[in-house]
C-alpha cells in the first residue's frame, strides 16, 4: 500500500528521476561564483526560465503549508543555479506567524535563517539560500502587492532568487500540489504581451489585487526530481503515513475550502447575472508568436498580432463549477472505493470480473 501511495504521488506530479552523480551535483562553489559574477540575470530579465525542485523538499513545504490551516505560512529555500535554472534541493520553515491574508518574516525569523545557514555548512551542505516559499490557502498561486514588493527587495539585494507559492487546500482538493514559481521584473521594465494564459481561479475579493500587480512578474516552469537518496527517505515517510492518508476523507479534511469555493461561485455567478443585458464583447490583443516577439533588446517593444476574444464572467464562472463538481466528485469515489473494498465482507470467492465491477461502480 505504501508502494501504491508513493508511486500515486509520483505520477500525478510529474516526478522524475534524476541521476546523482549529474553534473549539477558536482557544481563547485566557485563555478557558480563565477556565474554570480557574471550575473546574466541583469541583462536578461527572463534568463531563468525553469525550477526543479527535490521531492523531498516539495513535501516539506507542503506538510508546512498544510499545518498553516487558514493561516499563510513562509519558509526559505535551498539550492543552486545553473544554465537558467533554480535547482532547489532543501528547504526550511520559518518561525514566522502569518494572517489569513499576508505574511513577513521579522528579526527572529532572519535570525533563524542565519543560525539554519550557519548549522548547513558545517554539516557539509553546500546549498546557498535560493528563495522562499509561503502559501495562499484556497485562492491560488499568485503574487500579491506585498509579496511582490518582498521578492523586488530580495532580487535586489540576494540575487539570484526565487518565489514559490503552494495552495495547501487545492493540493488537497485536486490531489496533485498547486505550487507556482515566480521571478518579478526590474523596476520600469515593460514586459512584452504574454500568450493565452491557463485560465486561474481566484476568489473574488482577491480578484483586484491579482490584475493590479499581475505584469509585475512572470513564471517559471516547475519540474519535481529524486534522486536514490530521495527515493530512501521518500520510502520511510510513505511507509509512516500511508494508513493516515488512506483513512482520511477528502469530503470531511477539505469541508471549510469546499464551503468557500461555494459561496465564491455563487458571488461570481452574481456579477456575471448583472452583466448578461449587456452587448458588448470583451476583446483583447493577441500576443505575437514567439519567432516574432522581438529579441533581448527589444523586450519592451509590442507587435500587433489582432485581437481575439476573452472570456466572459458567465464563462469563467462555468469554468470554477466545472472544477469544483469534479474535485468533489473525485472526493466521493475515492471514499466510495475505500467502503467497497475494506468495509464489505466477502460473501464468496472474489473474482477478477467482481473485483473490476466493484472498481467501476457496477456492482
Amino acid at each position: 500500500m505504501a508502494t501504491i501511495a508513493m508511486k500515486t504521488f509520483e505520477l500525478n506530479n510529474q516526478v522524475q528521476s534524476v541521476d546523482p552523480t549529474t553534473a549539477i551535483f558536482q557544481y563547485s562553489r566557485e563555478d557558480e561564483k563565477s556565474l554570480e559574477d557574471a550575473a546574466p540575470w541583469s541583462q536578461d530579465p527572463h534568463y531563468f526560465h525553469t525550477v526543479k525542485i527535490s521531492a523531498v523538499a516539495l513535501i516539506k513545504m507542503v506538510t508546512h503549508a498544510r499545518s498553516g490551516g487558514a493561516y499563510e505560512i513562509m519558509g526559505v529555500m535551498y539550492g543552486r543555479v545553473r544554465d537558467g535554472v533554480f535547482w532547489i534541493m532543501d528547504a526550511a520553515a520559518l518561525p514566522v506567524q502569518g494572517t489569513e491574508t499576508r505574511v513577513n518574516a521579522g528579526n527572529e525569523a532572519m535570525e533563524y535563517m542565519v543560525s539554519f545557514q550557519e548549522s548547513s555548512r558545517e554539516a557539509g551542505k553546500g546549498e546557498l539560500l535560493r528563495g522562499w516559499y509561503h502559501s495562499h490557502p484556497g485562492y491560488g498561486c499568485w503574487l500579491s502587492g506585498i509579496d511582490v514588493n518582498t521578492q523586488q527587495n530580495q532580487q535586489k539585494f540576494n540575487d539570484p532568487y526565487l518565489a514559490v507559492v503552494i495552495d495547501p487546500n487545492r493540493t488537497v482538493s485536486a490531489g496533485k500540489v498547486e505550487i507556482g514559481a515566480f521571478r518579478t521584473y526590474p523596476e520600469g521594465y515593460k514586459p512584452p504581451s504574454s500568450g493565452a494564459s491557463q485560465y486561474q481561479s481566484i476568489p473574488m475579493d482577491k480578484i483586484e489585487d491579482f490584475g493590479v500587480h499581475a505584469d509585475a512578474y512572470y513564471p517559471l516552469k516547475v519540474e519535481i526530481y529524486k534522486t536514490k537518496l530521495d527515493e530512501e527517505l521518500l520510502d520511510l515517510l510513505w511507509n509512516k503515513y500511508w494508513v493516515a492518508t488512506l483513512s482520511s476523507s477528502l469530503l470531511t479534511s477539505n469541508r471549510e475550502y469546499s464551503t468557500s469555493q461555494i459561496k465564491d461561485l455563487n458571488a461570481k455567478l452574481q456579477g456575471a447575472s448583472a452583466g448578461l443585458g449587456s452587448s458588448s464583447t470583451n476583446l483583447k490583443l493577441k500576443a505575437p508568436p514567439p519567432s516574432q516577439s522581438g529579441s533581448k533588446g527589444k523586450a519592451n517593444s509590442r507587435e500587433y498580432a489582432g485581437v481575439e476574444e476573452e472570456d466572459t464572467a458567465l464563462a469563467k464562472a462555468a469554468k470554477d463549477s466545472s472544477r469544483i463538481a469534479t474535485e468533489a466528485q473525485n472526493g466521493m469515489v475515492a471514499q466510495l472505493l475505500k467502503d467497497r473494498l475494506f468495509n464489505t465482507p466477502l460473501s464468496g470467492e472474489l473474482t477478477r470480473d467482481a473485483a473490476r465491477a466493484t472498481v467501476q461502480g457496477r456492482q
